[in-house]
């Protein structure tokens, strides 16, 4: 079975044409390997898809028919992916945190006017020293 095939039939991707691009960018390896979509998948193969920043691991138990569904990829697939890989990504949802929460609506006047002096400010400094 084709590798960009398999993952969209074990649910790692929503549509077959995003796992085939996933593969065409290199987002996708097996055994190492950088591969193109048409690569064949064998049971035992270990798959390594970088998708939402994390590197997932996988490794082919079986081949599926068609598209499986949720409660049945199990049986197709064992995900080894280290626990690391999801402390990265509570990290970097850390990282995205400003002091406003999302959805909290339109900027402030004050939010306007620091991101308008700090788009500002380097320009004032130059001008400045041209006067003196």
């Amino acid at each position: 079975m084709r590798v960009d095939k398999f993952l969209w039939c074990v649910r790692y991707f929503k549509t077959r044409s995003i796992a085939t691009e996933a593969c065409k960018q290199g987002k996708v390896r097996v055994q190492d390997a950088i591969i193109k979509p048409s690569r064949e998948v064998f049971p035992g193969d270990k798959i390594v898809v970088r998708k939402n920043q994390i590197n997932y691991e996988l490794e082919v138990l079986d081949l599926p028919q068609s598209r499986v569904g949720a409660k049945l990829v199990n049986l197709y697939i064992n995900d080894i992916t280290p626990k690391e890989e999801f402390a990265k990504l509570e990290l970097l949802k850390y990282s995205r945190d400003y002091y406003r929460k999302k959805g909290t609506g339109r900027p402030t006047k004050k939010d306007r006017r620091e991101l308008d002096d700090w788009f500002e400010a380097p320009e004032n400094e130059n001008e400045e020293e041209k006067d003196n």
